[in-house]
């Protein structure tokens, strides 16, 4: 599988050379397919290798750092395979809420709940977001 397209590699781009810094929505996930490290990434370096983003490598302690694209490519897990690209993942909310999720789960989560929790605790609003069905 191809982990970053053209188009990806775009926009991650296009983040990473921005001048002034900036809260980016997550571009692309990338995850272990065979495990439970997960990657929301959300810049690529001029040097094209150097991802930046939210890194969770199944310790229970997510953080923001940076990765390389050649590394991810090169991991293979049992019956070779390797690192994966989630098609289906559309981020709706900048990086730091995910962080932010991610500190209160342990992990990285699209948990609609806990989502809208850290977007409340960051005071970031989410007036596009339809109402929570739990409500």
């Amino acid at each position: 599988m191809i982990l970053i397209t053209d188009e990806l590699r775009a926009r991650l781009c296009a983040n990473g050379a921005a001048e002034i810094e900036t809260d980016h929505v997550p571009v692309v996930k990338l995850f272990n397919p065979v495990g439970a490290a997960t990657w929301l990434l959300s810049e690529l370096d001029a040097d094209g290798d150097t991802l930046f983003g939210l890194c969770d490598l199944g310790f229970g302690f997510p953080e923001l750092g940076s990765v390389g694209l050649a590394e991810l490519q090169a991991v293979k897990g049992p019956l070779g395979l390797g690192i994966e690209r989630d098609l289906c993942f559309r981020a709706r909310f900048p990086l730091s809420v995910y962080g932010e999720a991610a500190r209160i789960a342990g992990h990285i989560t699209e948990a609609e709940r806990l989502l809208r929790q850290a977007a409340a605790a960051l005071e970031i609003p989410t007036p596009e977001l339809p109402p929570d069905r739990a409500e």
